[in-house]
């Protein structure tokens, strides 16, 4: 793809995690999870690479930080989770471990990189692993509904050969 290609999708990307990120919710329970961060790190680190993934990850939660509709947790799990999701799609060249390094990254090694955030920079007197269930719910969530976009996307004609390696 070409830089001005990705540089375009990545303003996309942003735009819509930033605007959407609080909009669409999934109810389990008693709690709310927001996917749409995790959408789009997957589909970021598999149509972008690792390095538009975390750029992406950085600017939306940069922006609903200022906005005031995210929390200074999105930063570390984010960004670990669409790192990690963008070099195993590199590495392997399948979506399914894209997703798997999004869960993976944001949910267990985000939760508990979360943890002295809340204890020593928040003075929050919680749990190492307080974080983990609740980013894995949200990251697992938003990852299958981006590997179910990405299996429709692949079955596309047009982006068929994109995902065959056979990009231009």
């Amino acid at each position: 793809m070409k830089p001005l290609y990705k540089l375009t999708v990545s303003a996309m990307f942003a735009a819509i995690g930033t605007l959407a990120g609080n909009l669409l919710y999934i109810p389990v329970g008693a709690t709310k999870i927001f996917p749409i961060q995790h959408v789009i790190n997957v589909l970021s680190a598999v149509l972008l690479g690792p390095v538009y993934a975390v750029g992406n990850a950085f600017a939306i939660s940069l922006l609903r930080n200022l906005l005031g509709t995210g929390s200074i947790f999105a930063f570390p799990g984010s960004m670990i989770g669409a790192l990690l999701a963008g070099l195993l799609y590199i590495w392997t060249k399948k979506v399914i471990f894209a997703v798997l390094g999004e869960i993976i990254g944001t949910g267990v090694i985000g939760g508990l990189v979360s943890f002295p955030i809340a204890r020593f920079i928040l003075g929050q007197n919680v749990a190492a692993t307080f974080f983990v269930v609740p980013f894995l719910l949200a990251t697992t969530c938003g990852s299958l509904i981006a590997y179910v976009l990405l299996k429709v996307l692949a079955t596309s004609p047009r982006l068929e050969r994109y995902f065959r390696g056979e990009q231009k």
